[in-house]
Formats: structure tokens, C-alpha cells, sequence
């Protein structure tokens, strides 16, 4: 159960009710992590802010998805890998697709060759050096899309620490961490 309590989405009011409406437009669905979210409306209303910016950036839905998971495997975060593996599968990656991503590969060296800069920029706590950056240019992407990239995994790093922070309860069809599927095999 939920360490915070889940903003009813029908006694949402003001900024709230706002970003509620636009979730339920886009998704079918009020995410329980944006219903623990508005118990601080200025937490829910910056996170709908940040992620709507980048959606409107240069980097694909695609990828941008293979980001989250990514994060969300690196970060074990069971609610991100499922709300992601599902937000993955609305915007076409397949299964095949998303496993990849959460090891690190996309499904072409330029995809690839972002997700090995995202992981990079997790493993160094933003950190990066000046090859990882040189790297991930030569793949060819842009100095916009770069830090849109950096800004992704800035994103997805906080709502993977928020929602394992308050155990979120998990309203996706549940996805388990590799590590926790290996486990599970193991035993």
C-alpha cells in the first residue's frame, strides 16, 4: 500500500484537476503515482510540466520510453518498468524492443548508441566525460537532442526515487526488475 494517500481524481480541484483531465485524455487513466503526486500540487503540476516539455522536444516517443525503461531497470523501480512497458507499447515498441532497452541496446546503433549515453549519465550521477559525450554525437545527434537525452533520465530518475520512496501500488500490468526475474528463475 501507497506511503501517501491517492488524490481522488473526482475530488481533484484547481491545478490538479488540470493535469487529472489531461492524463485521463492521453492515457484512459489517472497513473496512481500523479494521484500520490498531487498530494503536493506543485510536485504533480512540475512533473506534468517537465515530461510535457520533453514531449514536445526532438527525441522520439520511442525513445524516450527506452529511456525510462532503462532508468527504471538500472533504479528498480517496479512501477516505472510497468507504466513504461505499457506507455512502450502504446507509442510501438514491441516486447523485443523494451527488453532491449532495459539492457541498454536499442533496435539500431543510433538508439543504441543513446541509451549507452543515458546509462553512462546514471552509472556517473551526470558525471559524463568528454568521450561519452563525443560518443554520442558521432552517432549523430544533435547538441539539443543530447540534452534532451540528459534531461529524460533527469526526469525518469525522479519518478523512479518517488515511487519506490512511497511504494506507489503498481496499476499497470506488473513488470519485475531483470535482476528480480533472475532471482525468481534461480530459486
Amino acid at each position: 500500500m501507497a506511503r501517501l494517500p491517492l488524490v481522488d481524481p473526482a475530488a481533484a480541484t484547481g491545478s490538479n484537476k488540470q493535469v487529472f483531465d489531461a492524463l485521463q485524455k492521453r492515457l484512459g487513466v489517472v497513473p496512481n503515482m500523479t494521484r500520490a503526486m498531487a498530494n503536493a500540487p506543485s510536485v504533480l503540476h512540475g512533473y506534468a510540466s517537465f515530461s510535457g516539455a520533453l514531449a514536445g522536444g526532438r527525441l522520439p516517443a520511442g525513445l524516450r520510453e527506452e529511456i525510462a525503461l532503462l532508468s527504471a531497470e538500472v533504479n528498480a523501480c517496479e512501477y516505472c518498468l510497468s507504466a513504461h512497458s505499457a506507455i512502450g507499447a502504446m507509442v510501438g515498441l514491441s516486447a523485443a524492443q523494451q527488453g532491449e532497452a532495459r539492457r541498454g541496446s536499442g533496435p539500431d546503433s543510433k538508439s543504441t548508441a543513446a541509451l549507452r549515453f543515458a546509462k553512462a549519465v546514471i552509472d556517473a550521477k551526470g558525471g559524463v566525460n568528454a568521450d561519452d559525450v563525443k560518443a554520442v554525437r558521432a552517432a549523430g545527434y544533435t547538441d539539443a537532442e543530447i540534452a534532451e537525452i540528459v534531461a529524460e533520465v533527469a526526469l525518469n530518475y525522479f519518478t523512479n526515487v518517488f515511487n519506490r520512496a512511497f511504494e506507489v501500488d503498481v496499476d499497470f500490468p506488473r513488470v519485475a526488475p531483470l535482476a528480480e526475474q533472475r532471482r525468481a528463475v534461480s530459486v
